[in-house]
């Protein structure tokens, strides 16, 4: 059998949500089934790091799909090609594109839908390629894996797909977040905040991540409590708008805030470990990726009451109203002043994570792999 991949998101050093799910259930995929050849498809020079076996044979095609006219070209032309070449049983793509004009069976990976719900937060050209394509994909899949049960029931009711064609296999966390020892955690606060206690947010600077009223909610808090707290920000700018540079500069203590850029893998995990709480508030999200890897670190989380996060969180987070920062205050307050909730935050996320793995994850994709391939035409 053999199975050909869009990777053309595992990017080396530059791994953000989808990436990371690809890496992680591909490495235990194709690790569990050396019977099965894999083709991974590129769109640039890859990685070694990415070529988990020897029953995978990594091929770049261009051109660098980054566009929503290369996207077309990449995957209607170029993938197109190569699924005939490779003579591929399943094509799978983890990021939710395929190719239209094939009949190669395939299972998208729809991890959220967030340009339906909230189209001015992408930029005009990729949102037109969205709405356009995005319920192609959808209906053209022969199987849809997504990561929660809210964005399971967003696919139906947006785009009108049956359910039992859309299965949930849920994220993980790496194993690498691990608690620290208080040792390490002071050296950690030492060299980011002075030695300062902090929150902190993991993510792309995305509108839908809320950061303009997380640094609100953030000046409330200080105003109110007058602490030492600091707010680390973990991510890159590339999507920081007006309305979060405004929100930040009306900020009275702005110089509690820290930001990080974006951080390698092992430092990140020291960081989460050694936070005072996870502040995590978006808007929307499919998932929550920080939130599970907040879980295994130890570390008390602060999240949204809406979307797929309190199904992801259960009653192992302090729930907040994303669009109040009141709310939002309240939580940072709540959570910093009641060290007795803020512990039983943290045995209770340690009791949480074990129902998210990534090898679940992988287990639960291949399983959907399967299914499609077992659909009649």
């Amino acid at each position: 059998m053999k199975i050909v991949v869009n990777t053309r998101l595992l990017l080396k050093d530059r791994l953000e949500g989808i990436g990371w799910f690809s890496f992680e259930t591909l490495k235990r995929i194709t690790s569990a089934h050396p019977e099965v050849d894999f083709v991974f498809l590129f769109d640039r020079p890859y990685a070694e790091e990415f070529i988990f076996g020897e029953n995978i044979v990594p091929v770049v095609i261009p051109p660098q799909a980054r566009h929503p006219i290369l996207f077309y070209i990449w995957f209607e032309f170029a993938v197109k090609y190569q699924l005939k070449k490779q003579k591929a049983d399943l094509f799978l793509s983890p990021d939710g594109y395929l190719p239209l004009s094939t009949d190669v069976k395939s299972v998208a990976v729809i991890h959220d839908l967030n340009f339906e719900h909230y189209p001015k937060d992408v930029p005009f050209r990729d949102r037109m390629y969205y709405h356009r394509f995005f319920p192609k994909f959808a209906e053209k899949a022969s199987r849809i894996a997504t990561v929660s049960e809210y964005s399971k029931r967003d696919i139906i009711q947006s785009y009108g797909i049956q359910e039992s064609k859309i299965d949930v296999v849920y994220n993980g966390a790496n194993l690498g977040f691990i608690p620290l020892g208080e040792e390490e955690k002071r050296s950690v606060r030492q060299k980011y905040t002075g030695g300062s206690p902090f929150f902190i947010f993991i993510g792309s600077l995305h509108p839908r991540k809320n950061m303009a009223r997380l640094f609100k909610a953030f000046d409330a808090f200080i105003e109110k409590n007058g602490a030492e707290m600091r707010l680390l920000i973990v991510g890159q700018k590339k999507n920081w708008t007006s309305e979060i540079e405004n929100a930040f500069l009306a900020m009275k203590n702005k110089e509690y805030v820290v930001f990080t850029g974006r951080m390698p893998s092992e430092e990140l995990h020291t960081v989460l470990a050694s936070a005072f709480a996870l502040a995590y508030v978006p808007y929307f999200e499919g998932f929550g990726i920080p939130i599970m890897e907040a879980f295994y670190c130890g570390t008390p989380v602060i999240t949204s009451n809406i979307t797929s996060m309190p199904e992801i969180s259960g009653d192992a987070a302090c729930l907040v109203d994303p669009f109040s920062v009141e709310s939002i205050t309240d939580g940072l307050e709540k959570v910093y002043k009641d060290p007795v909730y803020r512990m039983d935050l943290i045995q209770k996320g340690n009791e949480r994570k074990n129902l998210f793995t990534w090898d679940r994850s992988a287990s639960l994709l291949w399983d959907c792999m399967l299914r499609a391939l077992e659909e009649k035409y």
